[in-house]
């Protein structure tokens, strides 16, 4: 398993600094120049201006540089060590879980099928975060939250894991809210302490300068249709370096996926209430119950930020593997399907950027029909989560199927009504 580790981590440096160096590294050589702006200068992003980060991205950007900051340091070496030291905690953690070995190796066929982008973004570092934060939410659910609330100030998505660990979790406020607080008053009082006090919160304004990028689901019908008429165009974003798609109704559709977004969270939050009061009792008494609607809660909002959002970056994938790697190592059910599309998804966002990202921004059709399909999968992916979070509590259709059967071996409808009912059960 630490062979299979060490050779996919290695695998990914080598494609993220050496042979994609120019395609899928840029964000790295990004975080080193902001650093080596901030030591030479004395501006540094968040204390001394707007920023499209949280301001504890700044952390990671800071431990990598001790590798150097010049254009000639290994600072992208030392970021591939740090995800990678990350990384080892986690699988170390998923290991010692009875299904551990099973979950590890997805995690690892994950990365490598991502590829590069995998280990040279922020999002490599929040990943491991929020795998560890999972693996313990009901057993030290102040460590989870105090993680997953760092993780949010590094890259936003992990914070929404919060929310049904909130609503799992008994005394909420003490063990969620308190936690959670401390934490961003923390990350808040540094922040304005160093004179960035203003912009602690520019992260979200800047947001808003975006248009509908080329990769984002939302822009699947235009992607299509750009492939049978010149009045859908792909755009190049100068100032936020990213390639854009414009069209008609591409800019309402991108001002209107910030509301989209906010009350797609609000609804699924909704909805993660009302299945643990229609489990009434035995969610409180069932631990296995509890911990599956942990990671099905925070499956759907990962999903839900990806597929109602403006911005279709290829690492936001990896948000969606630490709840499918948690549920596979503690042996929940219903998820081995689920692991296995994501694979896919991950293989096909690889395949997608960078390898051909140059033939969708030209249009070509292999390569956009394969961006189509798989965003098409990910809506799916949310609809079934969904579809799950629905089901009642221990049915399994498959299982009455069988049951069905044995007794009609066996006997009459009414035999067959018992052992469905026990099935259920």
């Amino acid at each position: 398993m630490w062979l299979a580790f060490v050779l996919a981590h290695l695998w990914l440096t080598y494609l993220g600094t050496t042979l994609l160096a120019r395609a899928s590294f840029g964000d790295v050589d990004l975080y080193r120049r902001w650093v080596a702006t901030g030591l030479t200068t004395g501006t540094w992003p968040v204390l001394d201006g707007p920023w499209v980060y949280p301001a504890a991205a700044l952390l990671p950007m800071l431990a990598a540089g001790v590798a150097g900051v010049t254009p000639d340091a290994p600072y992208a070496l030392a970021w591939c060590g740090l995800v990678t030291a990350l990384d080892a905690a986690a699988v170390a953690l998923l290991l010692r879980r009875r299904n551990g070995h099973v979950a590890a190796v997805w995690w690892l066929a994950f990365l490598v099928l991502l590829g590069p982008v995998a280990i040279g973004r922020l999002d490599a570092v929040a990943a491991p975060v929020t795998l560890v934060a999972l693996l313990v939410a009901l057993t030290h659910p102040r460590t989870s939250t105090a993680l997953l609330t760092l993780g949010a100030w590094v890259k936003v998505a992990p914070g929404a894991a919060v929310l049904p660990l909130l609503l799992a979790t008994r005394r909420p406020w003490r063990r969620v809210v308190l936690p959670g607080a401390a934490v961003c008053a923390l990350v808040v009082g540094t922040v304005a302490l160093l004179g960035g006090g203003d912009e602690v919160a520019s992260f979200v304004l800047e947001q808003d300068a975006r248009g509908l990028q080329l990769e984002a689901v939302a822009a699947t019908p235009w992607l299509v249709a750009g492939l049978f008429t010149t009045r859908v165009e792909h755009v190049f974003n100068r100032g936020l370096v990213t390639w854009e798609i414009d069209g008609p109704g591409t800019q309402a559709t991108a001002d209107a996926l910030g509301a989209v977004l906010v009350a797609g969270v609000l609804a699924v939050t909704a909805l993660l209430w009302w299945c643990r009061r229609r489990d009434g009792a035995r969610f409180w008494s069932d631990d296995v119950l509890r911990g599956d609607f942990v990671l099905r809660g925070a499956f759907v909002l990962a999903l839900t930020l990806i597929v109602a959002n403006k911005v279709g970056s290829p690492q936001f994938q990896s948000w969606l593997a630490p709840p499918v790697a948690v549920a596979l190592a503690l042996g929940r059910p219903w998820w081995r399907r689920t692991a296995v599309t994501l694979l896919g998804v991950a293989a096909a966002t690889q395949w997608v950027y960078p390898w051909w990202y140059g033939d969708v921004v030209s249009g070509w059709p292999l390569a956009t029909l394969v961006l189509a399909a798989r965003n098409v999968t990910l809506v799916v992916l949310l609809v079934v989560a969904v579809a799950h979070l629905l089901r009642p509590p221990g049915h399994d259709p498959r299982a009455s199927v069988r049951a069905d059967a044995a007794a009609a071996t066996r006997g009459g409808p009414d035999d067959a009504v018992v052992a469905r009912t026990a099935a259920a059960d």
